[in-house]
C-alpha cells in the first residue's frame, strides 16, 4: 500500500511550496489535491513568512497530466450527475485564486501540462517550461471542452492560434507555449532544483532567468497564415471546408483531427473561445465553460469520450452528433447560463 500523501505543502524559508504527488498517476489532479492547494494558497495569502509560492509535479513524466475523471464517468454511469460539476466548481474556484494571488507564484511545469495541470500551472505569475514540456487542451477529444480557465489563455493567443488549439487539441512544446501564453520563461530543467532552492532562500522571483531560448523551436509561427486564414470561419464546418480546400500535411492533419474529435465540443469550444475573448478575464472564463462541464455528463458526449479513450481504450467513440447532424438548437442549450445554484463561489 502507497501511503504517501498526494499533495504536499510545506513552509521552506520564504517560500510556500506545493508538491503535486501522483508521479504514477501523471500527477492527475482529483477532489482533494485540488481543495489542498486552495487550502494552502489561503492560508499563505497574509503569512509574512511566506513571500513566494513555488507549484511543481513530482516525477520527470508530468506536472499535471490533467484531472482524475474516471469516478466522474463512473458515477455518471449510475445516474450521478452532480459529482462531476461538484468537483468542477470546486476546481474552478481554486483556479481563479492562482490567478488572482496577491503573491508571486512559480510554476516549473515539466513534461505533460493538460487539461486540469493549464489550470494550476498557466495562470502562475511565472511560468516556467522546459525541453520535455509539452502542453495541450485535449478535451475536445473525450467531449468535454478547455476549460480550468483554458478559454482565457487560448483568446488571448495570436490570431486564430487559440481557436485552433482548443477545437483540435493539440499539443505543444516549450517555445509555443510561450509563444501562446501557456507560459513565460524557458529554463533548461537541470537547473530547476537549483532554482527553487534559491526561491526559497530569497523569496524573490527576480531571480529566475529571462531571455534563454528553447534549442527546438516552434511550429505556431510558421503555421500562422494558414491558422488564420481557416479557423476565421463562423463554424467547425466552415474551418473544416476550409482546411480541405488548403494544401500541405498541415491543413490535412488538422482536418482530420477535427473529423475524429467531438463535434459539439468542437462547435461549443470556438464559441467559447470567442465569448471569453469579448472579456478576458479568469472569472468569466470559468463561469462560460462551467455552462458547459455542468452538463457534460448528461446531456454531452462526456461519459462516451472517456469510455473510448480512458476506460475501454478502443479510441472509437460513437459520438452522439456529426458535424452534419450537430443542431444550432443543442450547441446554445449546452451554453445557456448557469443555474443559480451552480454559481462558482469565488474567493474575495
Amino acid at each position: 500500500m502507497n501511503d504517501a500523501p498526494t499533495l504536499i505543502a510545506r513552509k521552506q524559508g520564504r517560500a510556500g511550496w506545493i508538491t503535486l504527488n501522483r508521479p504514477k498517476a501523471l500527477n492527475a489532479l482529483d477532489y482533494e489535491m485540488s481543495m489542498g492547494i486552495e487550502n494552502a494558497l489561503l492560508a499563505w495569502r497574509d503569512d509574512p513568512e511566506v513571500a513566494v509560492v513555488i507549484i511543481d509535479g513530482a516525477g520527470e513524466r508530468a506536472f499535471c497530466a490533467g484531472g482524475d475523471i474516471a469516478k466522474i464517468y463512473h458515477m455518471g454511469l449510475q445516474g450521478d450527475f452532480t459529482t462531476g460539476p461538484t468537483f468542477w466548481r470546486e476546481e474552478y474556484r481554486m483556479n481563479a485564486t492562482v490567478a488572482e494571488y496577491r503573491k508571486p507564484i512559480v510554476a516549473f511545469m515539466q513534461g505533460f501540462v493538460m487539461g486540469g495541470g493549464v489550470g494550476v500551472g498557466s495562470h502562475a505569475a511565472h511560468r516556467i517550461v522546459g525541453d520535455t514540456t509539452q502542453i495541450a487542451m485535449p478535451e475536445t477529444g473525450i467531449g468535454l471542452i478547455p476549460d480550468v480557465g483554458g478559454t482565457m489563455i487560448l483568446a488571448k493567443a495570436p490570431g486564430r492560434v487559440g481557436e485552433y488549439l482548443g477545437v483540435s487539441g493539440t499539443r505543444i512544446g516549450a517555445a509555443d507555449a510561450i509563444y501562446t501564453g501557456f507560459a513565460d520563461l524557458y529554463i533548461p530543467e537541470a537547473e530547476w532544483e537549483a532554482l527553487k532552492r534559491a526561491l526559497c532562500e530569497t523569496g524573490d522571483p527576480g531571480i529566475l532567468p529571462k531571455g534563454l531560448v528553447p534549442a527546438k523551436p516552434g511550429y505556431l509561427h510558421d503555421q500562422r497564415p494558414v491558422i488564420d486564414a481557416a479557423f476565421a470561419g463562423a463554424t467547425v464546418p466552415e474551418i473544416m471546408q476550409a482546411l480541405a480546400g488548403m494544401e500541405g500535411d498541415f491543413a490535412a492533419d488538422t482536418l482530420a483531427t477535427l473529423r475524429r474529435n467531438s463535434a459539439l465540443s468542437e462547435e461549443a469550444t470556438l464559441r467559447l473561445v470567442r465569448m471569453t475573448r469579448q472579456s478576458p478575464d479568469i472569472r468569466t472564463a470559468l463561469e462560460n465553460e462551467f455552462r458547459f462541464t455542468l452538463r457534460a455528463a448528461k446531456d454531452g458526449d462526456f461519459l462516451e469520450g472517456i469510455r473510448a479513450q480512458i476506460i475501454d481504450k478502443d479510441r472509437n467513440p460513437s459520438w452522439k452528433y456529426s458535424h452534419e447532424t450537430l443542431s444550432e438548437e443543442v450547441v446554445a442549450a449546452m451554453l445557456e447560463p448557469l443555474p443559480e445554484e451552480w454559481k462558482i463561489p469565488f474567493e474575495d
